[in-house]
């Protein structure tokens, strides 16, 4: 259950002679009836408001995702932060509407009216921004031991926008987003995803391994194993979603003797690699290969799978004339509740349930042992993801990213999206259908030759499975408009 509480916030970097001054006057007219001028942000310099403000900072969070290393950039971490941040900027901006227009839904954990004399210049764009900024500080303005702190770059960008420096006195960090900052700190406190319990993969044959690939040498290496107990953003537990094991076998033996398997194996083996060799001749197609790299991102300096998703997000917004602050809000927290869900569910299928499937590379080097897969580094390393094959999380992103889209756009959709994968030949494609979109990206991962056909079905399942249950359940409209 979301938590309401709503203590002060020591973290929002502002002085405490303003704060104390601000707070004053309020206090001296709830007290006095007595009309005290409070203090106003300083005049920006040189604002630079051009489009949308939730579309911007989604763009500085995947901007930040492109300069994180090592586990800081695992799927996991990553949907995490774009739920913080989305879903504090759809309740900073329903706090502003609850204030000073029409509120149309439900907050994600809490709103309600601020004290004010009057609405301010470009007070909406400020509600978000600041809001936005301080969660990513919190999150990423702290150097690690793979990553460099984000704050030059998060304060880069503040004043690109606004003109004036983040540091810089605004009442409204007293009056919306220290609340609800410190709300989404509180909810997300202790909610296991600071975990780093050693995983130990069993020694059977058909459980995970590592491949070898110079990022996976160890089980010690196996990314983010305790992620599918994270405390979820809208579900009841990771496993709500869970899906029966392939072929509902029990055991790994059991598994690798059924016809399906020996099957799967062999389909990754014709259509994944990343070239012949003397046991296999290679029948992926052209496009199935510029299709498989196309949805890669695994590589560093990329936008990675969770960034390509909420960068289509937003070119799909623009050209299906998203122009409302209020409805991309709503949008990008829909979707980034839906993200962050999908990676706890991939990864409590992944690593908590009794398959932690190997990956087909570990499956089929019984076979050929020159055979690898197309997905490869920018160092030409040819690698899979170091954990667990079933469900695949870009599958399971994609049918929650689908999910989301259709039903918030009540339909089918024609719209072009791109790529940063470094080795992709096409870097940009048009979908006439969002599942057409999400289809294609559960099944690259096959061609790209780390996955099963049924950790792209399977993960799509989930997928779709949250979507739906974050849409009925998250930032629902309002039976009668309030006020």
């Amino acid at each position: 259950m979301k938590e309401n509480n709503d203590r002060p916030l020591p973290r929002v970097r502002r002085t405490w002679r303003h704060r104390v001054a601000a707070l004053g006057s309020a206090l001296a007219l709830a007290v006095t009836g007595t009309v005290v001028a409070l203090p106003q942000p300083a005049a920006a310099a040189a604002p630079n408001y051009d489009g949308d403000p939730t579309q911007y900072w989604n763009q500085v969070l995947v901007d930040v995702f492109r300069q994180l290393n090592g586990p800081d950039a695992a799927p996991g971490r990553l949907a995490r932060a774009a739920a913080m941040m989305n879903a504090a900027i759809f309740d900073a901006e329903t706090m502003y509407r609850d204030q000073w227009r029409t509120r149309l839904y439900q907050p994600y954990l809490q709103a309600g009216r601020y004290f004010s004399l009057g609405e301010t210049d470009h007070e909406e764009e400020r509600v978000i921004g600041r809001t936005a900024y301080n969660i990513l500080l919190d999150l990423f303005g702290t150097a690690t031991l793979h990553s460099p702190s984000m704050t030059n770059l998060l304060d880069q960008r503040f004043t690109h926008r606004f003109g004036t420096s983040p540091t810089d006195f605004d009442y409204l960090d007293l009056q919306v987003v220290s609340s609800v900052v410190q709300r989404m700190r509180q909810f997300r406190s202790d909610d296991h995803s600071a975990d780093s319990t050693v995983y130990t993969p069993s020694p059977e044959r058909g459980a995970w391994r590592p491949t070898g690939d110079p990022s996976c040498t160890t089980a010690q290496n196996a990314v983010t194993p305790n992620w599918g107990r994270v405390k979820p953003f809208s579900m009841t537990s990771g496993s709500q979603f869970r899906r029966p094991t392939p072929e509902q076998a029990i055991t790994y033996d059991q598994l690798l003797q059924t016809t399906e398997y020996q099957r799967q194996v062999d389909l990754v083996r014709r259509f994944g690699g990343a070239a012949d060799t003397a046991k296999t001749k290679l029948e992926r197609t052209t496009s199935q290969t510029a299709a498989a790299l196309f949805w890669a991102n695994d590589v560093d300096d990329t936008y990675r799978p969770v960034g390509q998703l909420l960068v289509h997000t937003g070119q799909v917004a623009r050209q299906l004339n998203v122009t409302s602050p209020y409805e991309n809000a709503r949008l990008y927290t829909l979707v980034s509740l839906a993200l962050a869900d999908a990676a706890i569910a991939a990864w409590d299928t992944k690593y908590e349930t009794r398959i932690d499937l190997w990956r087909p590379e570990s499956a089929i080097r019984e076979i050929d042992p020159d055979w690898r897969p197309l997905s490869v580094d920018r160092n030409g390393n040819h690698f899979s993801p170091c954990f667990p094959s079933w469900v695949s999380g870009h599958a399971t992103f994609a049918g929650a990213w689908a999910g989301i889209m259709t039903r918030f756009f009540d339909g089918n959709a024609t719209f072009t999206v791109d790529t940063e994968d470094p080795s992709a030949p096409v870097k940009s494609k048009t979908f006439t259908s969002f599942a057409q979109a999400a289809q294609e990206n559960a099944q690259s991962r096959l061609w790209l030759g780390v996955h099963y056909p049924w950790d792209a079905d399977d993960g799509m399942a989930i997928g779709d499975a949250i979507a739906n249950h974050v849409f009925t359940n998250e930032l629902t409209e309002l039976p009668t408009t309030p006020r």
